[in-house]
């Protein structure tokens, strides 16, 4: 029997598109709720993921990487390089390897994707024609704001960093960032943003994430200068593909 694999991230619009597709389903077919621990996150989205299974109503499967240890720093040391053409190889490496070792033909993948990235989920559809998806929140017409909305009135409070003005719970100083979310983290968290530039310090200039607008030339974040402080930059929640709402926040 096909399963329905609910792909929660330690955000809003994910936890909201896991508990719509748990009441619509009511017990009929078998339903897995799928979390990837990460060491970069914040502490607190562990509280987070514990009062959304209280929720939910249905235990977390939480995978957790054992090759790089769960941790991003690790896999940009090893790997060679932070964000590419293709995307992070955070998100290949400790999401969307772990997602291949528990899927089975037929599952149904339940997505995140709020009503604002229709055109996101049909991107994932097109690229992965063979991977049945379901996008709760799109069905039901929900954006992230309504999401947060729902899970406050559930009485759960909202992630930290949520809390603290960013657009998501991603690791702490996700590469997927610009500068002004940049200048965000080094204030907000200036040792993780630290351990970022040391990276950058060893691996060179091709894992530099930002690219001079007048000059053309890609700078490191030890030399990000002062500017706007964007705590509530756009980014794409970071879930098992990622990347096809990436290349579009890229642009």
């Amino acid at each position: 029997m096909s399963r329905l694999l609910c792909q929660f991230s330690c955000g809003a619009a994910s936890a909201v598109a896991t508990k719509l597709v748990i009441a619509q389903n009511a017990g009929a077919v078998p339903l897995v709720v799928l979390n990837a621990y990460l060491e970069n996150e914040h502490l607190d989205n562990r509280r987070f993921a514990a009062d959304c299974e209280r929720w939910f109503g249905v235990p977390l499967t939480v995978l957790r990487d054992t090759k790089y240890g769960a941790n991003i720093i690790t896999v940009f040391r090893t790997r060679g390089y932070m964000k590419g053409r293709h995307g992070a190889p955070c998100t290949t490496n400790l999401k969307r390897n772990l997602l291949k070792t528990v899927e089975q033909p037929g599952d149904v993948l339940v997505l995140g994707f709020d009503a604002s990235e229709e055109d996101r989920f049909d991107d994932f559809q097109e690229r992965y024609p063979d991977r049945p998806a379901r996008a709760p929140l799109i069905e039901s017409g929900l954006d992230k704001e309504d999401c947060k909305a729902m899970v406050q009135r559930a009485g759960i409070e909202l992630p930290f960093m949520y809390r603290q003005g960013y657009d998501n719970a991603n690791c702490i100083g996700c590469v997927k960032g610009g500068e002004g979310y940049f200048r965000a983290i080094r204030e907000d968290y200036p040792e993780q943003f630290e351990e970022l530039c040391k990276v950058q310090d060893e691996l060179g200039e091709g894992s530099f994430l930002h690219r001079d607008r007048a000059t053309d030339v890609r700078f490191s974040l030890r030399d990000l200068g002062d500017g706007p402080v964007r705590r509530n930059e756009k980014l794409p929640a970071c879930s098992f593909f990622c990347e096809l709402a990436e290349q579009d926040y890229a642009a």
